[in-house]
């Protein structure tokens, strides 16, 4: 049984598969097995696949139904071997230490999964990591301004997996996040790790963009919340408006819906969106100036 099971959905993704799974080789902990699990591509992206499983018997080449990430990502449920459960989307990188520390962080903690601190690249590096997150992840951390951030940043030991059931494949955007609410709400011990992991590349094409359906999404998480007694407050709500204010600014969104997100945000509660005063001060900065500075101009400044 190999230490980890690495699980990659992808769809579409010649441009940024290959980079993706050197990550893998270029890891410093080696005891893993890959399952690429391709969603009915088009591309080259089965062939880059299918290159790499015949040089490396770790990786292995799967099919999915043609549903999206969730369905892929539940086919570990059944096909994964590993102790230990971590997901990579195809357009993101790993780096070399992440195996490493997680293998360390899973023998000294009880904890159930864990995440770590995340880079942004738009194919380069282009700021600082994400803050740490310390202590335990809380619902409410979670629904306002998710600090695991993308799948690609969480792994999950196999047994905790299998007891969530998986995520929910009629949820189109966000069902990571609506996962991540059964998972602690169920009563997971989800801890972070104060050291950045993964290179996470912002495209103004995925899922991730859409800031509306991402709010369709997160309607849907906090329903399943509810069932766990959680309501969200103003302030809660604020600090989520503040996190889609800083992902409009990374994807250079319309200045004049940023502006939006940032008015609303202040509004619902100063308290709230300020919670975090420098990140506060710089995004609503740049929401009011948003409308006025060129995209290249504006992301430079702000999208940190």
């Amino acid at each position: 049984m190999p230490r980890f099971s690495v699980v990659i959905p992808c769809y579409n993704a010649e441009d940024t598969l290959a980079e993706t799974l050197e990550s893998l080789l270029a890891q410093t902990e080696q005891d893993w097995e890959v399952l690429i699990i391709d969603d009915g591509s088009s591309d080259d992206t089965r062939l880059i696949a299918a290159a790499m499983a015949g040089i490396d018997m770790r990786f292995r080449l799967m099919k999915s139904n043609g549903t999206g990430p969730s369905a892929a990502r539940n086919m570990a449920l059944a096909e994964a071997d590993g102790e230990i459960i971590a997901f990579l989307d195809a357009d993101d990188t790993w780096h070399p230490e992440k195996l490493e520390r997680l293998d360390a962080f899973f023998k000294e903690e009880s904890a159930d999964a864990c995440f770590g601190r995340v880079t942004l690249s738009d194919g380069r590096t282009i700021g600082t990591p994400t803050g740490p997150f310390e202590g335990t992840l809380t619902l409410d951390a979670l629904l306002s301004e998710n600090p695991v951030c993308t799948m690609s940043n969480f792994a999950i030991r196999l047994e905790s997996f299998l007891a969530s059931g998986g995520f929910n494949t009629d949820i189109t955007h966000n069902a990571d996040l609506e996962w991540l609410v059964r998972l602690i709400g169920d009563g997971a011990k989800v801890v972070g790790i104060d050291a950045p992991l993964v290179t996470y590349r912002v495209s103004d094409r995925g899922l991730s963009s859409d800031l509306e359906g991402m709010k369709a999404g997160r309607a849907i998480a906090l329903i399943s919340a509810a069932r766990y007694g959680f309501s969200s407050t103003a302030r809660s709500e604020a600090a989520h408006l503040r996190f889609l204010a800083a992902r409009a600014l990374r994807i250079g969104a319309a200045g004049r819906q940023v502006l939006r997100l940032g008015l609303i945000g202040c509004t619902t509660s100063p308290r709230g969106w300020f919670s975090n005063p420098r990140h506060g001060t710089r995004v609503l900065t740049a929401a009011l100036f948003s409308t006025l500075l060129p995209r290249l101009l504006r992301n430079a400044l702000f999208s940190r």
